[in-house]
């Protein structure tokens, strides 16, 4: 079988601003303690906000730009006493393409930025996409 390798090109929407400046201090996921934080969104994208308003849940996917892309096993939560597994069963940043995906609340809204709970991401991450959480069968 023959290996295909594409190029891609993602383009950042926009980037998190966080009181969160280091990867090492930030919480493993969301629930963890995170603090409040701002998605600021590109202008020329904000017409792709509506329809979503502070209540409302999203995934936010980011490009996690700290990471290590030559991993492929990591000790799980970093903790070196959890036996060693295969980055794709994971959570860890460290992969070949650190996209990091974080549910989070929509608190506010303010033109082309949402103010947002639950998300571990540090300030400047590149955020590559919003989708919203579905409701029962998918409704929104």
């Amino acid at each position: 079988m023959a290996s295909h390798r594409a190029e891609h090109q993602l383009v950042p929407i926009g980037r998190v601003e966080s009181q969160l400046t280091d990867p090492a201090e930030a919480p493993k996921q969301g629930d963890e303690g995170a603090p409040g934080a701002w998605l600021v969104l590109e202008p020329a994208v904000a017409d792709g906000l509506d329809g979503l308003d502070a209540g409302d849940e999203a995934i936010v996917l980011t490009w996690l730009d700290r990471a290590r892309r030559d991993v492929l096993r990591v000790h799980p939560r970093d903790d070196p006493s959890n036996p060693e597994r295969g980055v794709f069963s994971t959570r860890s940043a460290d992969r070949p393409n650190p996209i990091g995906l974080h549910p989070v609340k929509i608190l506010e809204r303010r033109g082309h930025r949402l103010r947002v709970s639950g998300l571990e991401a540090v300030s400047g991450t590149p955020i590559l996409d919003l989708k919203p959480v579905l409701g029962p069968r998918g409704q929104r």
